[in-house]
C-alpha cells in the first residue's frame, strides 16, 4: 500500500497533457525526458516491438501512440536498435510497466530519458485513437500542466492548443536530410561469406535489418547520404541502387527524386552524357520516391499506416502477406503513368502498396519487408532485387 500511495503522489507532481491543433486535450502522467515537444501525433497498431519503433527514422517530427494497452514490460536493449538514434518527438501509452526481461538493460522511461524525448502515459489511448481515424492525423503539442490551489490552470492547456496550431507540420517538409548519415560508410551488419555483389543504399532514415537483410543476399552494402548525387553513386560502380525508408512528405525530397530520375537513365547525368540503367529497389519512402521520379503522385493519408499488421495482397501470386507499415503519404492511382504496374494493394484500403516498372529494372513496397511480422512473408523480395541484378550483370 505504502508504495501505491508514494507513486499516487509522485504522479500528482508529474501531471501533463498533449493538446492537438483542433483544441482537444489528453491528459495523463510524464515519463522519459522533462520537456516539451510539438509534432504530429500518429497511432501505431502494434502489439510488441516499442524499441524498433522508438527507433525508427521515419518516425521524425511525430508523437507516437501506441495501442497496446500495456508498454515497456520487456525493457530495453542495445541489440534491438534501428538507428543510431531517437527521432521521433514523443510517444504516448496508456499504462507503462516496469521492465522483467532477462535481456533488459535500461527501462523504457530511462531510455526515453537517455536520449532526451518526452512521454506520457496513463493516457486513454483507445479515445485517442478513435479520435485520430475519425479526424485524422493532428499537430500536437506535449507539455507540462500548470497546477495552482490544486487545479489546472486553463491557460496552460489554451497556450498547448496554440502551439500545437502555430507548428508547420510535415507537409512540403524535407525530413530524410536531417535522419540521413552525414557520409558515406561500409556497413559491416552481418556481411556474407559469400559477397559478390555491391549495392549503393541512399540513407533516408534507413533501418539496420534492411542493411542485414541485404547482406544476407549476399551483397556488399555502401550507404550514402540522401543528398548524394546519382553521379558519385555511379562512381561507385554499384550492381544495384536500393532507397530506403525516411519520414515525412517525399514530395520535398526533389534533390533524391532527380537523381532516381538519371539512375533510371530517364534524366541525363550533369555531364549530360547517358547511362545504362541501374536496378533500384525502393521501400517506404523509397517507394514513394521512385513512383514521383516515374511521373506518378503522391498525397497523403487520412490517418497513415503504422503497425505490423497490415495485410498485403500480391496480386501476381494472390497470396497475403503480413507487412510492417509507418507512413502517413502514399502513391495515388490517379494518373498512375502507364510505365507502372501495380503489384500489391494493402486490404484494408486498397491503397497500391507496390509498384514494378515496365521496362526498367525497378520496382517497390510501401512496406517494411525487413520487418518480420509475418515473420517471413516478405522476404522474398529481396531475393528478388538479387535476381534483378545478376539478370543485368
Amino acid at each position: 500500500m505504502t508504495d501505491l500511495i508514494e507513486r499516487w503522489r509522485t504522479e500528482r507532481e508529474r501531471r501533463a497533457f498533449i493538446a492537438l491543433e483542433d483544441g482537444t486535450v489528453f491528459r495523463g502522467v510524464r515519463f522519459g525526458a522533462k520537456v516539451d515537444a510539438v509534432g504530429e501525433l500518429v497511432f501505431n497498431t502494434g502489439m510488441c516491438g516499442y524499441q524498433e519503433i522508438l527507433t525508427d527514422p521515419s518516425y521524425a517530427g511525430q508523437f507516437v501512440a501506441l495501442t497496446a494497452p500495456e508498454i515497456g514490460n520487456y525493457g530495453t536493449n542495445p541489440e534491438d536498435v534501428e538507428s543510431r538514434g531517437l527521432f521521433l518527438s514523443g510517444l504516448v501509452i496508456g499504462e507503462l510497466n516496469e521492465p522483467s526481461n532477462w535481456r533488459s538493460t535500461m527501462s523504457l522511461d530511462g531510455y526515453l530519458k537517455a536520449a532526451g524525448k518526452p512521454g506520457i502515459y496513463g493516457v486513454d489511448t483507445r479515445a485517442l485513437t478513435e479520435h485520430l481515424r475519425e479526424q485524422g492525423n493532428q499537430k500536437a503539442y506535449l507539455g507540462e500542466l500548470e497546477v495552482e490551489n490544486g487545479e489546472c490552470k486553463i491557460e496552460g492547456l489554451r497556450d498547448g492548443i496554440a502551439k500545437a496550431r502555430a507548428w508547420e507540420g510535415l507537409d512540403g517538409k524535407d525530413y530524410a536530410a536531417k535522419v540521413s548519415t552525414d557520409k558515406t560508410y561500409r556497413s559491416s551488419l552481418r556481411q556474407s561469406a559469400t559477397t559478390n555483389h555491391r549495392v549503393v543504399v541512399y540513407d533516408f532514415g534507413v533501418k539496420s535489418n534492411i542493411l542485414r537483410s541485404l547482406s544476407d543476399c549476399g551483397f556488399e552494402v555502401t550507404v550514402v547520404p540522401a543528398k548524394t548525387s546519382a553521379e558519385e553513386v555511379l562512381a561507385l560502380n554499384p550492381d544495384g541502387v536500393f532507397l530506403s525508408n525516411g519520414p515525412a512528405d517525399p514530395a520535398a525530397v526533389t534533390y533524391a527524386i532527380e537523381n532516381i530520375r538519371k539512375l533510371l537513365g530517364l534524366q541525363p547525368l550533369s555531364d549530360a552524357s547517358t547511362s545504362q540503367p541501374v536496378p533500384v529497389m525502393g521501400i517506404c519512402l523509397g517507394h514513394q520516391l521512385l513512383a514521383l521520379a516515374c511521373g506518378a503522385k503522391t498525397g497523403r493519408l487520412k490517418f497513415g499506416h503504422h503497425g505490423c499488421n497490415h495485410p498485403i495482397k500480391n496480386l501476381a501470386t494472390g497470396k497475403v502477406e503480413i507487412a510492417s507499415h509507418n507512413h502517413n503519404f502514399a502513391v495515388l492511382r490517379e494518373g498512375l503513368p502507364e510505365c507502372l504496374e501495380v503489384t500489391h494493394v494493402n486490404l484494408n484500403d486498397e491503397s497500391i502498396a507496390g509498384i514494378r516498372h515496365k521496362t526498367l529494372p525497378a520496382f517497390s513496397v510501401q512496406y517494411h519487408p525487413e520487418s518480420c511480422p509475418g515473420p517471413h512473408d516478405s522476404a522474398y523480395l529481396f531475393d528478388q532485387f538479387r535476381r534483378m541484378v545478376l539478370d543485368r550483370r
